[in-house]
């Protein structure tokens, strides 16, 4: 199967809203439209005219996943949403995925990238952990998340 990873835009967003929420659900975590997640109500305001990227993933011309890289600062990114749908997973594209938000982060001149994860993403967190993220402390952890991870690039 082809993956093509290409930037999203206003008009993906009920697209990206159902996935993201999807995917959540299935872990049993809750989307959360005003706080964690309203970063996906307005891709181009949080991502493309802040100095990040928001990609969606068609496998074979349909989505399969999201993944967004949020500036924090001039020199630290946030890899949010990178959520795949269920039939795609385990097939390397997640990892494929993880090497793309990476490069594309470099690309945008960040030197340091973390993330907020949740435990019963197991999978999510070992393929993190695999590519040299590990645990940091941070007090702001949004309210479904128990993990923040870090890595420099």
């Amino acid at each position: 199967m082809t993956m093509h990873i290409r930037p999203a835009t206003n008009h993906d967003v009920p697209a990206i809203r159902k996935l993201v929420y999807g995917v959540l659900q299935e872990y049993g975590l809750e989307p959360d439209g005003t706080s964690a997640d309203k970063d996906i109500e307005d891709i181009e305001l949080y991502y493309q005219k802040s100095g990040g990227y928001f990609g969606l993933v068609e496998i074979d011309g349909t989505l399969a996943a999201t993944v967004g890289v949020y500036r924090r600062d001039p020199h630290t990114c946030e890899l949010r949403k990178m959520y795949m749908l269920a039939p795609y997973r385990g097939h390397g594209y997640g990892k494929s995925l993880l090497e793309f938000s990476l490069e594309k982060a470099r690309e945008l001149g960040f030197k340091r990238m973390i993330l907020e994860t949740a435990s019963p993403l197991k999978e999510a967190i070992a393929l993190y952990e695999k590519y040299g993220f590990t645990e940091y402390l941070t007090e702001n952890l949004v309210t479904r998340c128990d993990k923040a991870l870090e890595r420099s690039l």
